[in-house]
């Protein structure tokens, strides 16, 4: 012990006795505590009190999380649920230089925007010279690239680049190209609406969206706090046509390569649901790519099926007959004298062939289309119960339809047609009135279906995985009796089979098809001229009817072009894949079906 204390004494320590602390000091310390935490509480009570608004408004920023809608819009289904329209997913890229900064950079670390363009070459499919010039001097807000898929936008994500902001967008997109462009029309690349159903159901198309705000934890879990309801679900439906791409992708391919073999100005294409007005493919030519629809000529957005007129001529004969019918005019098991050549009114009319055909039954009258045979058939009808009868089949009347655009016929005033007997003349045999493509296959559906004027529409509704919603077209009207039309359909069937006869292939074999043909020559302000309008309709399975299919080519240009020959080939092609895709099974023999009956 003394050699301890030695040592510390030697080293320079100087030892002190213990003694209590001073209560002085005890209390100075307890003061000094007693503020702090006074102090504590009085901070956080004005925090609390005074300051507890501006502190969760400031939370809430941090913690929630706004969207505001894009903007999306509907997809468009054919009748099977294929796209025909959708809206996909784009990034636009903005680059703002003054922030350019890579993973593992200190803080205040500026990036050369050539260190930057480097990396975004290769997913830019840019090189860096061009990506440096688009850059230049700007410090920031310059768009390097849009369009961009998510595949792209993933790739560029990884660079974890800071400096680089990808805004989302959608762009409209049209999977099957021309194929549908006729009705769908298109967006402009401010994604306005500019034709086809596209333009006509914009507000359906819409997607229902609206601003959400949900409230996320630290680790971007939702909160259960504050969510409004509605926040997770989404608009799923989407618009579904009655259009069927199969048959769409014929009727398009058919119609296209006959008026370019004819040099033909333009050709469309309808198949109809008799019974219900659905269309089953509606296609025009020439048409145009929604997808890059700046290359083509604004005179191609419109539908010629639903927008322009055009005489239907010979078409318009089974309807004529059905009217003479109904009024009794005429009887079924009649017969009328072609002589070839009829005057009325100081005009001379005649036959197509300019050739007499003698004494014909009315069958044979659609068969040898018989231009005096129909003159004098009609000419037997009151010629204002004619016209009134025209205006009872909606000649001149806009269609109750979904397509856009549609416009209704034109026919002269009843005056006119009364006084004129011209007038009525050649409306006989489909001329001196105008009508669209449509309002003719919505005709003879009439005559098909039994007499009833169907509502044509390619809308079937809103369609969804949990919810649907489909339109109910309005009840079709009766404006014919069904003898009548029934009358009129085994007439037509006949047609099909004397152009057999003629050596020209109108029938599938195993199949009743009924149909007729038709060449108009076209005029202008009243002045025929050279160019004709060529048509052929059709109605199937005669024994059990359920379609109509129209082809009408504008303008052939080539010698010999008739209905038979330029019109018929187009629909024979589309029927033998209507058949097919509707698994419509062989027609039952007339004579085999009357055997059965007895």
């Amino acid at each position: 012990m003394r050699s301890i204390n030695s040592q510390k004494k030697r080293k320079g320590f100087k030892l002190k006795a213990l003694s209590p602390l001073s209560e002085y000091r005890f209390r100075i310390v307890f003061f000094l505590l007693f503020l702090g935490l006074g102090g504590l509480f009085f901070r956080v009570g004005w925090l609390q009190i005074f300051q507890s608004d501006q502190l969760k408004a400031k939370a809430r920023v941090v913690q929630t999380e706004k969207k505001s809608p894009l903007g999306t819009r509907r997809s468009i289904l054919d009748r099977n649920g294929k796209l025909v329209a959708i809206d996909e997913k784009r990034y636009k890229l903005w680059a703002h230089p003054r922030y350019f900064n890579f993973p593992g950079d200190s803080y205040g670390t500026v990036r050369k925007p050539v260190e930057v363009a480097k990396l975004l070459a290769s997913p830019l499919s840019k090189s860096v010279s061009e990506l440096l010039q688009e850059l230049g001097n700007y410090s920031s807000g310059v768009k390097l690239a849009e369009g961009l898929t998510k595949e792209k936008a993933n790739e560029i994500k990884k660079l974890r680049i800071s400096g680089i902001d990808l805004e989302e967008y959608p762009q409209r997109f049209y999977p099957h190209g021309s194929l549908f462009a006729n009705v769908v029309g298109f967006l402009d690349l401010d994604r306005r609406p500019q034709a086809g159903l596209e333009l006509s159901l914009d507000r359906e198309l819409k997607r229902l969206e609206q601003n959400s705000v949900l409230r996320r934890g630290a680790d971007g879990t939702p909160l259960p706090v504050g969510v409004q309801r509605g926040v997770f679900e989404q608009d799923q439906l989407n618009l579904q046509l009655t259009l069927d791409v199969r048959l769409q992708e014929v009727a398009v391919k058919e119609i296209s390569k006959q008026v370019t073999a004819w040099n033909a100005k333009k050709g469309v294409v309808i198949v109809m649901d008799i019974d219900t007005g659905e269309l089953l493919a509606l296609a025009s030519t020439p048409s145009y790519d929604p997808n890059k629809y700046w290359d083509y000529s604004p005179f191609l957005f419109k539908e010629w099926s639903v927008q322009e007129l055009f005489e239907p001529g010979s078409t318009f004969k089974p309807i004529n007959l059905a009217l003479a019918l109904e009024e009794g005019v005429i009887s079924p098991n009649g017969e009328v004298n072609d002589d070839g050549l009829i005057t009325v009114g100081g005009w001379p009319l005649s036959n197509w062939d300019l050739r007499p055909n003698g004494v014909l039954t009315f069958p044979e009258v659609l068969q040898v289309s018989s231009n005096v045979g129909m003159i004098k058939i009609m000419n037997k009808l009151n010629a204002s119960n004619y016209w009134e009868w025209l205006r009872r089949l909606g000649i001149d009347e806009i269609p109750e339809t979904d397509l856009p655009g549609a416009v209704g016929g034109q026919i002269k005033s009843k005056q006119i047609f009364v006084n004129q007997p011209i007038e009525p003349a050649v409306a006989a045999f489909g001329q001196g009135f105008s009508i669209t493509p449509l309002k003719l296959a919505q005709l003879h559906a009439l005559i098909a279906n039994g007499g009833k004027l169907v509502t044509p529409h390619i809308t079937k509704g809103l369609k969804g995985d949990n919810e649907s919603y489909f339109h109910t077209p309005p009840e079709p009207k009766q404006v014919l009796s069904s003898e009548v039309t029934n009358t009129v359909l085994g007439w037509m069937e006949t047609v099909v089979s004397f152009y057999e006869e003629s050596g020209i292939e109108a029938n599938v074999p195993g199949y009743r098809i009924g149909g007729k043909t038709g060449t108009a020559q076209k005029s202008q302000d009243g002045i025929s001229y050279d160019s004709k309008i060529c048509s052929f309709v059709a109605s199937l399975p005669i024994d059990d009817p359920r379609y109509v299919v129209l082809a009408v080519i504008d303008e052939p240009q080539k010698p010999h072009a008739y209905g038979s020959t330029v019109a018929l080939p187009v629909a024979k092609k589309i029927i033998e894949t209507l058949l097919v895709i509707e698994k419509i099974p062989p027609s039952i023999d007339r004579n085999e079906r009357l055997v059965t009956k007895s």
